[in-house]
């Protein structure tokens, strides 16, 4: 993605173009695998060696209010963040940590009508998102 596209993604969302958070979601985006504050951190210091810790974590919780990127939550307690929009679940791999997106159709249609039927009372559901937790095999492996 271009720094154009990802300053009309600010301006899209009512927010200040500052060089802080062009790093800070350019990162993001780039990276693309629900990274962690701490990997965001690295990457936009190489760049911008003096941005603060404490910007950073503004900014992420900034692009998270506004939208922009969600927060994903690891079985061991790891907040880490992605920016894709479209419908999705997670995979979850119990031990690597890591997460990948899962995309299913049929399975978020299912959900959703389940829900749709199923009111959870005193509870407005915002959104699903499924994390299947498991363990990747080893693909070389696999017959």
């Amino acid at each position: 993605m271009s720094i154009e596209e990802i300053r009309k993604m600010l301006i899209d969302n009512d927010l200040k173009i500052t060089p802080q958070r062009l790093a800070v979601l350019e990162q993001v985006l780039i990276l693309n695998n629900h990274p962690t504050a701490d990997k965001i951190i690295d990457m936009v210091r190489r760049r911008n060696p003096n941005i603060s810790v404490g910007t950073v974590y503004k900014i992420l919780d900034t692009f998270v209010d506004h939208g922009l990127i969600t927060k994903v939550k690891t079985e061991r307690d790891i907040m880490r963040y992605e920016a894709v929009k479209e419908k999705h679940h997670h995979l979850y791999c119990s031990d690597s940590d890591r997460i990948e997106d899962y995309h299913d159709d049929e399975l978020t249609r299912m959900i959703e009508q389940y829900f749709s039927r199923k009111a959870i009372p005193h509870f407005k559901i915002e959104d699903i998102k499924l994390q299947i937790i498991g363990r990747f095999q080893n693909r070389k492996n696999e017959g």
